[in-house]
């Protein structure tokens, strides 16, 4: 058995699986301190590596394509303090990584694992049911459906359908991306029927990230929605036929009070639309959703 302790976490390696634990240090982000331990088998290894540097170092692992759902819904685009597969080395312990390292390594020779692409998923996912607020609104998901609930900072054309909530039959894919830069990030859920290149801030199935601290706990949702998505690299002929959508339930007929809100309401996104504050696709979209209540 190969263990080495830091503040970042700690690492523990004993022949077939490696056992990663968030420390407690400030500097470990809210993702990893959400995920808690995590267990990796040594088939879903793909390589591990020491990078040293003059005052501290590094230690990463490098995952199969695909045997992860986390990295698969984030594309590995995870900051350092919340990528639970990197551990923050000290230089007096370099002799301890390299022990681990090698450990590792034989380890993968021994076993004779391949370092290819796997067409199913290896890691569980996040453990449901769990939500996350973060940008504009909230994600929640059972293991059967995704709600996602708006706050006062959602803009007024995407709140005006009010709460969502989707099938995982009905979701085909499910993207999470990280702001960067002056451009914001978005926790997009991609549903049958209803595709649209809209910026998250008018898509319906999408939570818009503004670079605040809580975005990766976004990520979670992402992970766990993946994990139980036929896989990306599955043959078509292999997956399961697809289950009849479970259909939302039709709201009754609304008061005349809402029924007059609802008219201004569409007053207001045509205004907007002319005034070329919406584009054509976002003033359908937003147009669908208010019609979708009267």
């Amino acid at each position: 058995m190969a263990e080495i302790i830091q503040r970042d976490g700690t690492w523990i390696f004993d022949g077939d699986a490696l056992r990663l634990t968030p420390g407690r240090d400030k500097n470990v982000g809210l993702l990893r301190k959400a995920l808690g331990e995590l267990t990796v088998p040594l088939g879903a290894l793909a390589s591990v590596s020491l990078e040293q540097g003059r005052k501290a170092g590094r230690l990463r692992l490098r995952l199969r394509d695909g045997a992860d759902p986390l990295l698969q819904a984030t594309g590995g685009r995870l900051a350092e303090p919340n990528d639970p597969y990197q551990l923050t080395v000290e230089a007096d312990r370099f002799g301890v990584a390299e022990y681990f390292v090698d450990e590792v390594r034989s380890a993968l020779l021994l076993d004779q694992v391949p370092s290819d692409p796997v067409d199913g998923f290896l890691l569980p996912g996040p453990a449901v049911p769990l939500s996350a607020s973060a940008g504009d609104g909230t994600a929640s998901f059972d293991g059967e459906r995704v709600r996602l609930e708006w706050n006062w900072k959602t803009e007024d054309a995407k709140s005006a359908a009010g709460a969502r909530t989707l099938a995982l039959g009905d979701i085909t894919a499910v993207e999470w991306h990280p702001a960067a830069g002056l451009e914001n990030g978005c926790l997009r859920f991609v549903v049958r029927g209803a595709e649209t290149k809209a910026p998250a801030k008018y898509d319906p199935n999408s939570v818009e990230l503004w670079g605040f601290k809580k975005d990766p706990l976004m990520a979670l949702v992402a992970a766990a929605v993946q994990a139980r998505l036929p896989h990306p690299a599955a043959a078509v002929e292999d997956r399961p036929p697809a289950e009849e959508p479970a259909r939302a339930a039709v709201p009754g007929p609304s008061s005349e009070a809402d029924h007059d809100a609802l008219l201004r309401r569409l007053r207001e996104l045509g205004e907007l639309h002319r005034e070329g504050v919406l584009t054509d696709e976002e003033f359908t979209l937003a147009k669908q959703a208010v019609l979708k209540r009267l």
